[in-house]
């Protein structure tokens, strides 16, 4: 299986290129940071190049900007291929499947670790007496009495001892 899923930083603004055949793609890379820190307290990145192709480019390009958080999935793939000089180069980069918000668009923040505050929670508030929406109608406050079922045990087959 070749499965690969990231959340990380942009590291510039995503571009849309095309294909000699106009197939739309974009090449990026993000910044996911590693679980722990070093020996100075530094919280190390790993950079990450990925690329997109057709749709999820567009919508890549679309939405993100440098420093955005975005979650991915896809799969590893490498390839190589030979420079100006004449050496074999080979490229190891996630083809990304599927692309999607982490934070809201105002939590783009300068420091990543940075805990948005959260909104409290909104209270209810009834609508006035003389407005439309007093005036709407409820559904009715309704209880269903059935009749005790003693002598029919769970996972018996069998009429049932009301109707339905």
């Amino acid at each position: 299986m070749n499965k690969v899923e990231l959340v990380g930083r942009l590291t510039k603004d995503p571009e849309v290129k095309l294909t000699s055949n106009q197939t739309q793609f974009c090449n990026f890379t993000i910044a996911v940071d590693r679980r722990f820190k070093d020996a100075n307290g530094q919280r190390q990145a790993d950079f990450i190049n990925c690329v997109a192709w057709r749709q999820t480019a567009v919508f890549i390009q679309k939405y993100f900007r440098k420093g955005n958080r975005i979650g991915l999935v896809g799969s590893i793939q490498t390839r190589s291929y030979d420079d100006q000089n004449g050496q074999k180069k080979f490229i190891t980069e996630v083809v990304i499947d599927e692309a999607e918000f982490v934070e809201s668009s105002g939590s783009a923040s300068g420091d990543p670790y940075r805990q948005e505050p959260v909104a409290p929670a909104q209270s209810f508030n009834p609508p006035a007496v003389d407005s439309v929406a007093a005036s709407a109608p409820t559904a009715p406050n309704m209880q269903i009495d059935a009749p005790a079922m003693s002598g029919f045990d769970e996972g018996q087959s069998g009429e049932l001892p009301f109707e339905i």
